[in-house]
């Protein structure tokens, strides 16, 4: 098994050596890992990993290797068995049949009936439009149909209209090492340049080094200045998860070309739209959070700000306390949009969904009124006109 671990980074281009694989092992003989995968997992990627744009890659080969070796923790205080939510079947229904389907009107109903339903419910249900269960048009469940729902035991949307998850998930971090397509996006990256000579001088100045040899006599006399670099600073933050995935290749293209262009570049996580805390390790981002107002108060307003997303969510999730499909958040999501929007006056919206979508997801109108218009597609033509309004 951990020869088969060992073979896999290689042939995923992790460049682990053989020293490094004994060196897991002697930790493993001496009993490091506590046989905990946990465990294993952190130690593995402390001993294996050189460099963190490996990371996501070591995490993919460690998921395969060892996926099923050891169930997450669950994080709710009430289980639903499996058995109510396995996928028999699914619910495909026709326009006709989804115009009838109304919804239980409001966040707050919803959460009310669900929990009269947990405490109701007794066996598994299935096509049904009331129970949790799955293939139906309840608002419990998986693999059905509801305007409003909350999304149980489903490995993964399907319509897009959960307003909260049940389920704990976890996202893999975007690997900035993709180069393929990037080039055009560095190109368009590049309208935000602001070179300055700061720091130690180390870069020889040839013109003055001429003309003070030259007033010296033709006695050399050699000039410095401090190395050029863009000082443009760049903080960036990143949907993820959900609707997201099918955008990761272009985040991908874009967060390694924002790397290489940008010296004083800051990122973070966010999943569909900011709230009090954002992450910077999506694998430890139920653990390891930032408070927004932390960001807020260690960026300062010189920073460009830059969100990465496809703004499609439930409203909920902009306007109400409550509303994250994941928490419980206190304030809205857009208390915290306008306070960063506040801190920071050059700002802008990157939404990689096709424009021709946008006037009929409401949550993405909403985030284009938040940004006042800064929202511009991710597309090369949508990276000038934002690098442009950037730069005003």
């Amino acid at each position: 098994m951990f020869l088969n671990f060992f073979t896999e980074l290689r042939a995923a281009k992790v460049p682990v050596s053989l020293k490094e694989y004994l060196a897991l092992m002697e930790a493993m003989a001496a009993g490091v890992a506590d046989h905990k995968v946990d465990d294993f997992y952190y130690l593995a990627r402390a001993i294996l990993v050189k460099d963190e744009r490996n990371l996501d890659k070591f995490d993919r080969v460690f998921g395969h290797c060892f996926k099923g070796l050891e169930a997450p923790a669950d994080p709710l205080s009430i289980e639903i068995p499996a058995e109510w939510l396995k996928k028999l079947a699914e619910k495909f229904l026709t326009p006709e049949e989804k115009a009838m389907i109304e919804a239980l009107g409001g966040l707050d109903k919803l959460l009310e009936v669900l929990k009269q339903r947990l405490a109701e419910q007794k066996a598994r249900h299935q096509g049904g439009k009331k129970w949790v269960g799955t293939a139906g048009t309840s608002p419990f469940g998986a693999y059905g149909y509801n305007p409003e729902g909350i999304r149980i035991g489903q490995d993964a949307n399907r319509e897009g209209r959960a307003v909260k998850v049940w389920d704990r998930r976890d996202f893999r971090n975007l690997d900035d090492s993709v180069v393929l397509g990037t080039r055009n996006i560095k190109v368009a990256l590049r309208r935000l340049r602001q070179f300055a000579r700061e720091g130690a001088e180390l870069e020889l100045d040839l013109p003055d080094t001429i003309r003070s040899t030259a007033k010296n006599a033709g006695y050399l006399d050699l000039k410095l200045v401090p190395e050029r670099h863009n000082a443009v600073k760049v903080l960036l933050l990143l949907d993820v998860g959900g609707s997201m995935n099918v955008h990761t290749r272009t985040c991908e293209e874009l967060f390694s070309a924002a790397r290489t262009e940008f010296k004083h570049l800051e990122y973070y996580y966010f999943h569909n739209c900011v709230y009090e805390g954002l992450w910077r390790d999506n694998r430890r981002r139920h653990a390891e959070r930032t408070e927004t107002r932390d960001l807020i108060n260690t960026y300062g307003p010189d920073y460009k700000l830059v969100f990465v997303g496809d703004a499609t969510m439930s409203p909920y999730e902009i306007t109400a306390p409550g509303g994250s499909i994941e928490h419980w958040n206190e304030e809205a999501g857009s208390v915290w949009m306008r306070r960063l929007l506040d801190h920071y006056k050059h700002a802008v919206w990157l939404n990689p969904s096709p424009p021709k979508y946008w006037e009929s997801t409401p949550s993405i109108q909403i985030m284009h009124q938040t940004m006042s218009g800064r929202m511009y597609p991710l597309t090369l033509e949508g990276l000038d006109q934002a690098t442009r309004e950037l730069k005003r």
